[in-house]
C-alpha cells in the first residue's frame, strides 16, 4: 500500500503560483492540494475555497444558510 505524503510548503508554494491551478484567474482548483481553504491568490487578502476537493462546499453551503436565516430573522 502507497503511503500518502503531506505536501511540502514549497510544493504548495508551487501549486498556488501555477496559473493553470487557477480558473479563470479567480477560482482555486487544485485536485493535489487537499486543503479546504487555501489562500486567496493574493494571501494578504485572505483565504479562498479549493473547488477541486468535494468537502470545501460544506463551507459555502454553510454560509449560504446563514445568509439565508438572517434574511428570515430580519423579516420578523
Amino acid at each position: 500500500m502507497k503511503s500518502i505524503e503531506k505536501p511540502t510548503k514549497e510544493m504548495r508554494k508551487q501549486w498556488h503560483d501555477d496559473p493553470a491551478n487557477w480558473k479563470w484567474g479567480l477560482f482555486y482548483y487544485n485536485k493535489l492540494d487537499k486543503r479546504i481553504l487555501p489562500p486567496k491568490r493574493i494571501e494578504w487578502m485572505g483565504w479562498t475555497v479549493n473547488f477541486a476537493n468535494p468537502y470545501s462546499y460544506l463551507p459555502v453551503l454553510a454560509f449560504i444558510l446563514l445568509i439565508v436565516m438572517i434574511s428570515f430573522l430580519c423579516k420578523s
